[in-house]
């Protein structure tokens, strides 16, 4: 077990707040944008693309809804992650306890949209004082990739939300005070980055690929640098057949039946 001073407590508990957004009077605003269903109200979604390439964007006000936010369940607007309370809480949970119990490596999200969950990596990594460990954060930085296949899942390539350039996260990063030697990133295509990939060991591995293969690159190239008594998160396991199907089938192929425990209504997690 390692002790957290009061300090460190308030940091860490101000970070999720900071970057789920639940700090502000416009918490509870959702923007309108292209794009997320284009054969659906044909008309609103040209007007939307139309704004948004000069610029504008709609906003639809709504009240701040707490528990939304806690499990992850709306598109924060001016958020760092979606991925809510409960699932930093989760992350919070697996580092202490691999820092606790020195179980060796570095920690890596494939998939980090504005970089939130990796920021809180590194934020943790600072509160306890660690310096001898990485966070990676591996992503196209070009937004979602076309489904290969027609099992792949949902086609969210063209939604301009979800595409956040390496410049930005960096800069999001450096917002926190949080970009420095500790912060690594692998920038493409899953299918290209992760074969080559220079970690050696992993403690806490994260997965946000919601597709098929973005899963299955990630399980395959990386699963065995997982020490023994890290963990493996899984982001969208509940909500995504596709993703759930490529960690069964992973799962099955190297014959293991880790005990996966739920998260909230999308995330599990397992210990290697």
């Amino acid at each position: 077990m390692i002790t957290t001073s009061e300090a460190s407590k308030s940091y860490i508990n101000l970070m999720k707040k900071a970057l789920t957004a639940s700090l502000y009077d416009e918490s509870g605003w959702i923007g309108l944008f292209p794009n997320i269903d284009p054969q659906r109200n044909y008309f609103k979604n040209k007007v939307l693309e139309m704004l948004f390439k000069r610029s504008h964007l709609l906003v639809k006000l709504c009240p701040f809804d707490k528990l939304k936010r806690e499990e992850g369940r709306d598109w924060p607007l001016f958020g760092y992650t979606m991925t809510g309370h409960r699932r930093l809480e989760n992350i919070q949970t697996c580092v202490e306890d691999v820092l606790a119990n020195k179980i060796p490596g570095d920690l890596m999200e494939t998939g980090v949209w504005r970089g939130g969950s990796t920021i809180f990596m590194r934020a943790l990594l600072k509160a306890h004082g660690v310096t001898d460990r990485r966070v990676w954060a591996a992503d196209s930085f070009e937004g979602m990739p076309t489904p290969k296949e027609k099992d792949e899942g949902a086609d969210l390539s063209s939604i301009d939300y979800l595409r956040v350039s390496l410049e930005q996260v960096q800069s999001n990063f450096e917002r926190f005070e949080l970009l420095d030697g500790q912060v690594e990133f692998l920038k493409g295509w899953f299918c290209d980055t992760l074969p080559k990939a220079p970690i050696n060991k992993l403690a806490v591995l994260r997965l946000d690929g919601d597709m098929y293969s973005s899963t299955m690159d990630a399980l395959q190239n990386l699963y065995h640098k997982v020490s023994q008594g890290g963990y493996v998160i899984v982001d969208d396991y509940l909500s995504w057949a596709t993703c759930k199907a490529a960690v069964t089938d992973f799962l099955a192929g190297i014959g293991a039946t880790p005990e996966i425990r739920k998260i909230d209504q999308d995330a599990v997690y397992w210990k290697v």
